[in-house]
């Protein structure tokens, strides 16, 4: 078995702690009063599943985009966030995010995390 590394250990966690949220957070982040220009909720999700529904105010950045991304603002913290608690794109997002500049915050759980709290879902509004 593997010797236990505490130091490793807490580098690990104090760096989860920095850089993940989980639902509630980002929930209690969108309900208050704090100015919307500080943070923005991105979306990594495929287009289709981003219209079907998403966080509220979020917008969508899926794969393909991250390089040049438009709409995103370097000085907010961007919450990142995708399908499920074992979906890496949102930390595949992060690491092309944060090597140009971008302040990144991953929300973990993601989605599905976020209806199963029961949290409010925005959905635009239908093409007639």
């Amino acid at each position: 078995m593997k010797q236990y590394d505490s130091k490793k250990a807490l580098e690990h966690f104090r760096a989860r702690v920095d850089f993940t949220t989980g639902s509630h957070e980002l929930e209690v982040l969108i309900n208050s009063k704090k100015n919307p220009a500080t943070y923005q909720v991105v979306d990594v999700r495929y287009p289709s599943d981003f219209f079907a529904g998403h966080v509220p105010g979020a917008i969508n950045l899926p794969r393909g985009k991250w390089q040049n991304p438009k709409g995103l603002n370097k000085e907010a913290t961007l919450y990142l966030y995708c399908y499920n608690p074992t979906c890496h794109l949102a930390a595949e997002a992060a690491v092309e995010l944060v090597a140009q500049g971008y302040k990144v915050i991953e929300v973990e759980g993601g989605w599905d995390t976020w209806v199963n709290n029961g949290y409010a879902i925005e959905q635009p509004a239908k093409l007639a």
